[in-house]
């Protein structure tokens, strides 16, 4: 049999605290990774054209193949 015990004067349901802080968190990732993303735009409109035309896209397919938004004619290389 199983028993559950709670320690005098805590509460079963988990503090206001813990859900702030997730939250926090959960910016905080998702500031880095749009900053990363931003990075890796800028890396990418740097390069030339024969450059981008080696790793299979276009300049105006960077944005979406470094946001995820892989079109079908990028699957074939994939």
């Amino acid at each position: 049999m199983t028993s559950i015990s709670q320690t005098a004067g805590q509460s079963l349901r988990p503090s206001s605290s813990s859900g702030f802080f997730a939250t926090l968190a959960h910016a905080a990732y998702a500031l880095f990774d749009r900053l990363e993303r931003r990075s890796a735009v800028k890396t990418l409109n740097e390069l030339d054209d024969r450059a981008l035309r080696d790793i299979g896209i276009t300049r105006s397919q960077i944005e979406d193949a470094v946001y995820g938004q892989v079109r079908t004619e990028l699957t074939r290389y994939l």
